[in-house]
């Protein structure tokens, strides 16, 4: 007898399989709510979003906030009742490491990106022949490759725009940093479209940071926060998502051997934990390798594509300093390292690419008066100081910190969290590898749905996002026994970056 409700799995207990779920689970009005099965390979869902305390700190071991700018986090938020309990930071502003000391990024930048000529003239970051290159890029032409809309690698773009000076330390830390990036390999379509946009409507990035600037404070009076986190910590958000889901739909330390064709009434069944968990459609919300192992049989093509997809492993190290030094903090959120030319000694920081003033940006009252900072190390083609063991890599980063802001101690506590492959990596051509994995799945396996941080965004606004999107293509599939809907990966991801990428630590 066929089941009276359609049966999907979710493969991955992370934000995007959590919403995903979430929504199925909710339905959709005119249409049969399904039975969902969520699958998680580690012992608790949530993924990245984990809270944990250090020496009686309540910090972040993963993700520090989500993006306003891009509803879908926070209209979760909303429909979990936890708006109330949204925080905004508390400083603003950031610092990159230039010319022996840290600098306050230019005003009015966004991505990096002055939005004048003025700006960059007085930035003590760069030399007088880095400033003089920058400002050429209101004069520089536009390549025809560029008008034709190739794909080229965010280093490429913005050292031909502005010089290689001020490309790696004004812009590239930026752009870089949020994807734990190699610039040189780093997809401007699928990361910064708003960059080719810029150069080809404006025929400049100067100007086209300034347009920007100017559309959005037609709008508002005064800018609106750019990031949010909840009080008590962002593993509030995968909690409540697994309370509404229900305990008996989510099964952890259930990792997936595969999916494959049932011979039931069903079309697939997903091989999971020593059980045929059978399935009218299935979104994978896992990593890229483990999504490609999952399809290996039931479609291969596809596992093909996954395969190509990239990652980079990355580690946090969470310091916090004895009772008084909190004051010895700037007022801003934190501060970036240069982007190192290969071979090149750092005239500064040697190991951290970024770090956050925790007891600035998210000031609480476990912190007491104590400096609480994060910092961030190792990105693509930067791996070498992850093989320090904790002890060491907390020295390290210890030292970095002295250097860029004297506290004139050391650490009471600290925490390592290692993050191996954990950052997926949008290389040159990266939309065309993810439109080739939707391709296969159509073709062979609809109802079957990739979604998550390896193909269109790793922030929690962008995850959460495509797992919704996700649900509904599943939910369209089910209901008119067609191709599966989803997102059209040819597009370039959703617009709402520019106060994201004002981000710098």
């Amino acid at each position: 007898m066929a089941p009276s409700r359609p049966r999907v799995v979710v493969v991955g207990g992370g934000i995007t399989g959590l919403a995903a779920a979430h929504r199925l689970t909710n339905g959709s009005p005119g249409r049969s709510t399904p039975e969902v099965t969520l699958l998680e390979a580690s012992s608790r869902v949530g993924g990245k979003l984990r809270t944990v305390t250090v020496a009686g700190a309540v910090v972040e071991a993963g993700p520090d906030s989500f993006v306003l700018r891009k509803p879908a986090a926070l209209d979760l938020c909303g429909e979990l009742g936890l708006e109330e309990d949204l925080l905004v930071p508390a400083a603003s502003g950031a610092f990159v490491w230039a010319r022996g000391g840290l600098r306050e990024f230019p005003q009015g930048s966004a991505f990096g990106i002055p939005s004048s000529v003025e700006s960059i003239a007085r930035w003590p970051g760069l030399s007088p022949g880095g400033r003089a290159a920058a400002a050429l890029d209101l004069w520089r032409g536009v390549p025809r490759s560029a008008r034709e809309g190739e794909d080229e690698a965010a280093a490429a773009l913005v050292a031909r725009r502005f010089g290689r000076e001020a490309a790696a330390v004004l812009v590239l830390p930026v752009l870089a940093g949020i994807h734990a990036a190699d610039p040189e390999r780093m997809s401007v379509a699928a990361t910064f479209p708003e960059l080719r946009t810029w150069e080809l409507g404006h025929g400049s990035l100067i100007r086209g940071a300034r347009a920007a600037r100017r559309s959005a404070s037609k709008s508002r009076v005064a800018p609106p926060p750019l990031f949010a986190t909840l009080d008590g910590g962002l593993e509030r958000l995968p909690v409540a998502l697994a309370d509404a889901i229900g305990a008996a739909a989510i099964h952890t330390s259930t990792p997936v051997a595969r999916v494959e064709r049932s011979g039931t009434d069903a079309p697939y069944a997903v091989i999971a934990g020593g059980r045929r968990h059978l399935a009218d459609a299935v979104v994978l919300a896992a990593p890229a390798a483990a999504a490609a192992h999952a399809l290996d049989a039931l479609a291969p093509p596809a596992a093909a594509a996954a395969r190509e997809l990239r990652t980079a492993s990355t580690a946090t190290v969470t310091l916090v300093y004895p009772p008084g030094t909190a004051g010895a903090l700037p007022g801003a959120t934190g501060f970036l390292a240069p982007i190192r030319p290969a071979g090149a000694a750092p005239d500064g920081p040697k190991v951290i690419t970024a770090c956050t003033w925790l007891s600035r940006k998210w000031p609480d009252d476990s912190f007491g008066d104590r400096a609480v900072v994060r910092c961030f190390v190792g990105r693509d083609g930067e791996q070498e100081e992850l093989a320090l063991d904790d002890a060491e890599l907390v020295r390290a980063v210890a030292a970095d910190v002295e250097l860029a802001t004297p506290l004139g101690a050391e650490p009471a506590a600290s925490l390592v969290t290692r993050w191996p492959d954990g950052m997926p990596q949008y290389d040159v051509g990266h939309l065309d590898r993810v439109a080739r994995i939707e391709d296969a799945l159509s073709a062979t396996a609809p109802g079957v749905v990739a979604a998550g941080a390896p193909y269109l965004g790793v922030g929690i606004a962008d995850c959460v996002r495509q797992g919704i999107e996700a649900a509904e293509g599943v939910m369209e599939h089910l209901a008119d026994g067609g191709p599966q809907a989803g997102p059209d990966h040819r597009a370039s991801p959703d617009d709402g970056r520019t106060e994201e990428a004002a981000w710098t630590t």
